[in-house]
């Protein structure tokens, strides 16, 4: 929701915009282009063939995700569409747009500046308008818990809106043990999580280079850490910037649920398939879950984030990034 507009409301874009960047992993030069959709459409992704004809709809759903291990990556039973689905998805469910369609031309969405920023810009640049359709959100009943290999995420009730926890653990002088809180609203995001950037260790490049990952990362789209410090000449945009962006990697994988949801996620050292796992195991649990429709704006919230030190895993290693 933007400032002013009903959180009972569905809403989508004013116009259509685009953006064009390369992919992250694939290298590939890419354009994503954000189009206004009815009522009840929800997100969908639209995958163009090289002619530039319509290839394949795939539905913004838990259901349609085929990969999670470097990325979220969309599909169907033709295969792998559309890759590195989660920082597009976590601008539009920042900043409360309901249905969209979001046509690209290449296997990856393009990972811009590594953030959501760009994306953000683009929404802003096309305009959001409210619809008449009432927006219905998904409201958390009771907790649902995925935990692995010393990693957590949960979903559990919580009075209004989305509230959003991460917590990371690395042993690394430049990121160590961060915390961060944010509950979920369009300034809140722009301000707080927006432009947190994806990241990697240089001492995982050539290995992720051999496996056909990582083709297209450089300073300009990479918060690249060596052993004792951050490579990019610019630095970190926030002292916490690695836990934020976790915290965006996590909005864009809530998304898939399929609505809006009134709830708390928590993620301990988690990642994309952490994320995935925690919404699949909400929905397919329907005790755990309810429809429901809100009849005035949910309150402005506030965060915090916190710092600390600790161990973790590789920025690169699976379910990151």
């Amino acid at each position: 929701m933007t400032r002013g507009m009903q959180a009972g409301r569905q809403t989508t874009l004013r116009e259509q915009v685009a953006v064009t960047g390369v992919g992250v992993h694939s290298g590939w030069p890419a354009t994503v282009t954000l189009h206004p959709a009815q009522a009840d459409i929800g997100i969908v992704f639209v995958r163009c063939g090289a002619s530039g004809e319509k290839d394949r709809e795939l539905p913004a759903n838990f259901r349609s995700v085929t990969a999670t291990e470097f990325a979220t990556v969309l599909g169907d039973k033709s295969g792998p569409a559309v890759s590195t689905t989660e920082h597009v998805l976590a601008a539009l469910y920042g900043l409360g747009i309901d249905n969209a369609i979001v046509e690209v031309d290449g296997p990856e969405i393009p990972i811009m500046d590594g953030s959501a920023a760009a994306f953000v810009a683009a929404i802003d640049c096309a305009g959001i308008v409210a619809t008449s359709a009432r927006r219905r959100y998904i409201k958390v009943l009771k907790p649902v818990r995925v935990s692995a290999n010393g990693c957590s995420g949960e979903l559990r009730p919580h009075p209004r809106g989305l509230r959003i926890e991460t917590e990371i653990d690395f042993d690394h002088p430049s990121i160590g043990r961060q915390k961060f809180t944010l509950d979920l609203e369009p300034q809140a995001f722009r301000r707080e999580l927006a432009r947190a950037r994806t990241f990697g260790f240089m001492r995982d490049v050539t290995k992720l280079w051999n496996a056909g990952y990582a083709l297209g990362a450089s300073f300009e789209n990479t918060v690249v850490i060596a052993e004792d410090r951050v490579l990019n000449a610019d630095g970190v945009r926030f002292p916490d910037e690695f836990v934020r962006h976790k915290a965006v990697d996590a909005l864009g994988d809530l998304a898939l649920a399929g609505a809006p949801l009134i709830g708390a996620y928590r993620s301990v050292r988690g990642g994309h398939k952490l994320n995935h796992a925690v919404v699949t195991a909400l929905m397919n649990d329907p005790t755990a879950w309810a429809y429901t429709e809100l009849e005035e704006p949910v309150r402005r919230p506030r965060g915090h984030a916190d710092l600390g030190v600790g161990f973790g895993v590789p920025a690169y290693g699976p379910e990151i990034s």
